[in-house]
């Protein structure tokens, strides 16, 4: 397992932190050291440091670390002040109760998708997506109507960092593909899931943009092909659109971080 080295102490620890977070379970210190690339008693002394910090917690009758509850406070903040899941709130509510169906807020984390907030219609869709949980871009209905509207520079970024893993028989497997669904979305102003990430899945995605264009975030009404099809979800598009247009005025209105206005300025 790599790990960044550029930032010192500070990103090794970090990179601790995602290995402990990445089992998705409490961890015994052995399975930790058998995918660390440090030295046993380095890692050691990170897990000492993390755990005396409230980064992790220690649980010492089953000998196993998880992540700390200052973590969740620090989650809780950031949710808070750096993501558009509180601005969003009362707009994905309202939206949810007027399809009957799941409706999903994320934003891009680097390559990957963050899901950020997620309401259940009265008929949720059990699915792999949950507030937290982070997915894949190209396979995704808000991933690809994000990648859709992002800089052509960032686009291929995050294509270069695509796995292309086939999770259906409508996964899109390659860069070109994706490419021309994104040139698709862009004409369109909206994209969909095409059972691409979990069978029987389907849903329709719109971007959030800010004033200048740039990506805040996307949406995504979320159903099953048991209940409806891309048809169906189509005609949800007017309501997505005023959705997605009063979260992104809110957000500017609160000064969600505008990064447009801060290269003008210089700030």
């Amino acid at each position: 397992m790599g790990h960044v080295t550029g930032d010192g102490t500070v990103g090794k620890a970090l990179h601790v932190l995602d290995q402990v977070a990445a089992f998705g379970r409490p961890v015994r210190f052995s399975e930790l050291l058998a995918q660390s690339d440090y030295p046993k008693p380095t890692l050691y002394r990170f897990v000492q440091t993390l755990t005396n910090q409230q980064m992790l917690a220690y649980d010492p009758e089953r000998q196993t670390y998880a992540p700390g509850i200052r973590l969740v406070r620090l989650a809780h903040a950031a949710w808070e002040q750096s993501t558009l899941a509180p601005i969003a709130r009362p707009h994905i509510d309202a939206l949810s109760a007027a399809v009957g169906e799941t409706v999903h807020l994320a934003q891009l984390d680097n390559a990957q998708v963050l899901y950020i907030d997620k309401r259940n219609a009265g008929k949720p869709v059990q699915m792999y997506s949950q507030a937290g949980k982070v997915g894949p871009a190209y396979c995704t209905g808000v991933g690809k109507v994000m990648l859709a509207f992002s800089d052509a520079e960032d686009v291929d970024r995050v294509i270069a960092q695509q796995s292309f893993h086939k999770f259906t028989g409508h996964t899109l497997t390659d860069a070109d593909a994706l490419r021309e669904e994104l040139a698709d979305i862009r004409s369109n102003g909206y994209g969909f899931d095409r059972e691409e990430h979990e069978p029987g899945i389907i849903c329709i995605a719109m971007p959030i943009l800010s004033e200048g264009g740039r990506v805040l975030g996307a949406l995504s009404v979320t159903s099953t092909t048991n209940r409806t099809n891309l048809a169906g979800l189509e005609g949800y598009v007017p309501i997505l659109r005023d959705t997605a247009e009063k979260i992104a005025r809110d957000a500017q209105n609160w000064s969600f971080p505008d990064y447009e206005t801060k290269e003008a300025t210089g700030i």
